[in-house]
């Protein structure tokens, strides 16, 4: 039954994207995309232009970085590296790379891109109603492999200094690729439109009429629809990361896909999720996931370092915390 219902819903995207289609919503009409990709649903809207062509181009460019980043597409650039095929790879690839490695220096490697081979361990997408738990001799074994210092970068040439080494982009890509969206629209005249990558929200502009967009921030194991606030944002990028969205339960106990690198086990640090609010999506994306990874107290001073960035946490209680400036800066409305 449930193998029915994931077809049915992949059906009805692969129709959504067959064609745009035009919506009305609080008086304003806009065209609009939906469809399955980047392992996720992504959603874009754009509100001061009828040209349905601009909803391909930007499919096109989702589909272009998915075909470089993905480790679990054989054909990608990712998976070709990891598997000692390549060791040159595009300036994109090499950009989305440095980047992440720059975060792991910031974080002292909680954040680190190298931890694929302990992620490759777990399997929080299989919908397995008995889901196990990674052996415990291979994830020891997969914990030496894992060093972001040991990738270096030489011109576009990427060098893994421990044999079987591999990296995963998953915490950062997502954001790149909004903003390489975001660039898109706004050389094409597009002064107004959001950019939903399953979760990753940028906007660009404001709505037509200059208001600013109204952005929930999502209630964690609740509904979609249900959020726990709403920040008015413009022109800025906001992305949340998780406990609630991919984990498994074995024996009662919950263990969800943010891993610590240190013991290869999901961290467990009080909080529930990060939001951030940035002026790149990609910079947004990294710092969701590094404030995670630090916990409440030190994600809080490394969103509170990098200019023009604000944070939002919630911890295992319920509370919300916000990053200093952020109630200064931003209109937010609670939601009980």
């Amino acid at each position: 039954m449930k193998q029915r219902l994931i077809s049915f819903f992949l059906l009805c995207i692969t129709l959504l994207t067959l064609s745009g289609c035009s919506r009305k919503k609080e008086d304003e009409t806009f065209i609009t995309r939906t469809t399955y990709m980047l392992n996720t649903i992504i959603t874009i809207n754009i509100y001061d232009s009828t040209d349905e062509s601009l909803l391909d181009g930007c499919l096109d460019i989702c589909k272009k970085y998915e075909e470089l980043f993905s480790r679990t597409i054989d054909t990608s650039e990712i998976a070709r590296l990891n598997r000692g095929e390549i060791a040159e790879v595009s300036e994109d690839t090499t950009e989305l790379i440095e980047k992440g490695l720059f975060y792991g220096k910031l974080t002292e490697g909680a954040f680190d891109i190298s931890i694929e081979p302990v992620s490759s361990l777990w399997d929080f997408s299989s919908g397995s109603e008995h889901p196990l738990l990674p052996d415990s001799a291979l994830l020891e074994a997969a914990l030496k492999k894992v060093d972001y210092q040991k990738v270096q970068i030489q011109e576009h040439k990427v060098l893994f200094m421990e044999e079987g080494m591999s990296i995963e982009l998953g915490a950062i890509a997502k954001g790149y690729i909004a903003d390489k969206i975001k660039a898109y629209l706004i050389e094409q005249g597009v002064g107004s439109a959001t950019i939903n990558l399953g979760g990753n929200m940028l906007c660009v502009g404001t709505k037509p009429s200059g208001a600013p967009f109204r952005i929930g921030i999502q209630k964690p194991f609740a509904d979609h629809s249900q959020v726990v606030g709403i920040v008015d944002i413009d022109d800025l990028s906001v992305v949340s990361s998780g406990i609630y969205e991919r984990y498994i339960t074995v024996d009662g106990k919950q263990y969800h896909h943010i891993l610590n690198p240190a013991t290869g086990y999901p961290y467990e640090n009080g909080l529930v999720s990060v939001t951030i609010i940035s002026p790149k999506s990609v910079d947004g994306d990294a710092l969701s996931t590094s404030c995670f990874c630090l916990g409440l107290e030190d994600g809080m001073k490394l969103v509170e370092s990098q200019p023009d960035c604000y944070g939002i946490f919630i911890t295992s209680d319920g509370e919300l915390h916000y990053s200093q400036g952020l109630e200064e800066r931003f209109k937010i409305e609670k939601v009980n």
